[in-house]
């Protein structure tokens, strides 16, 4: 190495053109070697060479900008569409995607025929899904299967897109447009899921050679010993699936064997421990067994584990219609009203909980703040009391109260509260 630099220091270019080649052959991957190469090439008028060890570069460091710039020097007036494909990769790695997308369709505009373009074309589709331009997505996609049909990943993502834009009968739709005009197996088990999911198990059956996926459809079809026996003749090699006991439950749930479902559905959840499934699995049990309260409880779970906190309150809300003195529930509820910014709703919540529990510290903890904020410091004062009657050890509870003792009292609302008792609270 350091006769190839010494020759290059000296400016004797064609001596250090031959030395790092001859290190290049004992590492063919080392980019500084390559650079170095690269770069004596450039310097020798060797474009052709250089292009293949800066392009070996990307091979090695796809995210190497130095080789990048120097491609598209190159490439800038002798081959339009690799400058723009390359400007465009450039762009994607400094995260100017609109760059990005803008180079490569000039890049697919400069293309000598459509399968020169299929690159930028596949590199358009990605960053429009990534930004969720799932249209732009589909439309780039559908040009690609006309000239790239032989690729089967190429309806598998148009299938993805059309589920998330128009629905699974699409997604189904064009996966057995590409079975029929290209007779690709691949999708067989892909279309058998979505068959399942569509409510078409028959056809489901017919494809599938996964057995999970066709004990599902038997247990679909209401043949539920032919589904149990064939999920028992894969026991060992499935047990530890989450699928193999989602579908356990549904044999017990189908066979209202309700206690063994449950016990399927704690296996599942060992497995898949913050899945919504546990607890949608959960609240059909319960609906069957007409226990309303538990059945809304994990609704309310499985919405909460979904994102979607403002139908899991109003489901936990239509649990405690059915019982009003659960401790778990009543607290679920307070933290999540107040979790949305309605303190005041919440409060309501925490009073009902020290109601009901007396020695709940958060409860009267939290009631105390509340108090406090809206400017109740005789109300504070006094859930601090009682937090600290049951909490003697509870140093911030006497610290509120000396605070609030001598804080002058808490203003009008005090005032108001030492003349007419405690009927404001």
């Amino acid at each position: 190495m350091n006769l190839a630099e010494q020759y290059e220091q000296n400016e004797k270019y064609e001596d250090a053109y031959a030395e790092y080649k001859k290190i290049l052959l004992s590492k063919p991957d080392d980019v500084d070697i390559l650079t170095r190469t690269a770069h004596v090439a450039l310097v020798l008028d060797k474009k052709s060479e250089a292009k293949q060890y800066y392009s070996h570069i990307l091979e090695v460091d796809p995210a190497n900008l130095m080789a990048h710039e120097q491609l598209l020097d190159i490439f800038v007036d002798e081959d339009k569409f690799k400058y723009y494909l390359l400007r465009g990769n450039m762009h994607a790695l400094q995260q100017q995607m609109s760059y990005a997308k803008s180079d490569y369709k000039k890049a697919i505009s400069h293309a000598k025929d459509a399968e020169e373009a299929l690159p930028a074309r596949y590199l358009h589709a990605g960053l429009c899904e990534g930004q969720e331009k799932y249209q732009e997505a589909i439309d780039e996609y559908l040009r690609i299967a006309d000239y790239d049909d032989k690729n089967p990943m190429v309806y598998v993502k148009l299938s993805e897109l059309l589920e998330k834009t128009e629905g699974i009968i699409s997604a189904i739709q064009i996966l057995e447009r590409g079975k029929k005009d290209n007779g690709f197996t691949y999708y067989d088990e892909l279309l058998a899921g979505l068959y399942i999911r569509n409510s078409q198990p028959s056809k489901a059956l017919e494809l599938t050679k996964e057995p999970l996926t066709k004990a599902r459809a038997l247990f679909d079809l209401g043949e539920n010993e032919k589904g149990y026996e064939v999920l028992m003749s894969v026991k060992s090699q499935f047990i530890k699936n989450p699928n193999f006991h989602s579908l356990l439950a549904q044999y017990y749930f189908q066979k209202e064997m309700y206690d063994e479902a449950f016990l399927a559905i704690d296996e599942f959840s060992k497995i898949e421990p913050n899945s919504p499934l546990i607890y949608q699995m959960r609240a059909l049990i319960y609906e069957q067994k007409g226990d309303s309260f538990n059945e809304h409880v994990n609704w309310g779970k499985y919405n909460v584990v979904r994102g979607n906190r403002d139908v899991a309150i109003n489901e936990y809300m239509t649990a405690y219609r059915y019982n009003n003195k659960d401790i778990d529930l009543i607290e679920t509820i307070a933290a999540l009203l107040e979790a949305d910014g309605d303190r005041t709703k919440a409060c309501e919540f925490y009073e009902r909980l020290a109601d009901i529990d007396k020695k709940n510290k958060n409860a009267l903890q939290k009631l105390a703040e509340f108090r406090e904020s809206i400017g109740d410091t005789s109300g504070a004062v006094s859930y601090w009391e009682q937090l600290k009657e049951i909490d003697p050890r509870n140093t911030s509870a006497q610290e509120n109260i000396e605070r609030l003792q001598t804080s002058g009292g808490g203003g009008l609302l005090s005032l108001f509260k030492g003349i007419f008792g405690n009927r404001m609270r």
